[in-house]
């Protein structure tokens, strides 16, 4: 009887954060909902955080970064 000897591949195992992971899933599922390219998606998410990131800035009162006096 003739036994093979399978070779061993070994498996690196990136640390990678939950946040992440959450991350990379929902960036598949909205590419499969909406049938979107990643950079479509990339976008879409990025357009979110800025709305957010002003609708927060609103509601706390605070002053713009920078602004100009009118003409």
């Amino acid at each position: 009887m003739r036994f093979w000897k399978r070779k061993t591949s070994i498996v690196q195992i990136k640390k990678v954060s939950t946040e992440q992971m959450e991350l990379e899933t929902a960036k598949e599922i909205l590419q499969e909902v909406f049938h979107a390219r990643p950079s479509d998606v990339e976008y879409m998410i990025l357009s979110r955080l800025e709305e957010r990131g002003c609708r927060q800035e609103c509601e706390e009162g605070s002053w713009p970064a920078t602004f100009c006096v009118g003409e």
